[in-house]
């Protein structure tokens, strides 16, 4: 396995290209790579070629809904994989103001999507992208629904700081599209949502 050293929260698809980027070895099968997520992608690949057969990247503290795959480092590494042709899975936990994440309720959840998931016939450049909700302590599982990402953009609100603007836009509030990730997830629902990186037909040779 391989992870970057620390919190790469946010970083998007970012390579790294000009130093070197060092791997310490953790145990036999556990990798810490000082470099993005896309890095630790391109890395397994370069070591272990066709071994590797899956990426799976997560659980993100945070959402990862519509717009979010952008900006996502989690995210950036299945779209890594896809781009190599390599199937993947990102999976990432909304989290709802004051709850903390019962992650062991999350890595039950997690576990039975993977399953489900990786018995499919991959589709060649796309991935998967699952959000999870956070429903109120004590409440039944929530329901799977498969659902397109929203497009719709984050808000663009900005305060005055003595150093310049800070981003201060609600997340919660954002808009959302009715059944797309961010209405199912923020509805209670877990939220997958098959994520396409490039067009199968090139414009010009179609």
């Amino acid at each position: 396995m391989f992870a970057p050293v620390g919190p790469q929260s946010g970083c998007g698809h970012v390579v790294t290209t000009h130093r070197p980027i060092a791997i310490i070895e953790r145990s036999d099968h556990l990798r810490a790579v000082d470099g993005t997520p896309a890095d630790c992608v391109r890395l397994a690949i370069q070591i272990h070629g066709a071994e590797v057969g899956w990426v799976l990247s997560g659980i993100n503290a945070g959402g990862n809904l519509g717009a979010d795959i952008h900006h996502s480092g989690t995210v950036a590494a299945v779209r890594e994989g896809a781009l190599h042709g390599i199937p993947g899975v990102a999976i990432s936990h909304y989290i709802a103001r004051g709850r903390s994440i019962d992650w062991d309720q999350a890595a039950r959840w997690a576990t039975a999507i993977l399953r489900e998931l990786m018995r499919r016939p991959p589709e060649p450049g796309t991935f998967w992208n699952v959000n999870l909700p956070h429903p109120e302590p004590g409440q039944p599982d929530p329901a799977w629904i498969y659902c397109p990402a929203d497009p719709s953009p984050l808000p663009l609100n900005y305060r005055d700081e003595p150093d310049g603007l800070v981003y201060s836009g609600n997340y919660q509030a954002r808009e959302r599209r009715p059944h797309h990730d961010v209405d199912v997830c923020f509805g209670g629902s877990i939220a997958i949502s098959k994520v396409r990186v490039l067009a199968s037909v090139d414009p010009l040779d179609a």
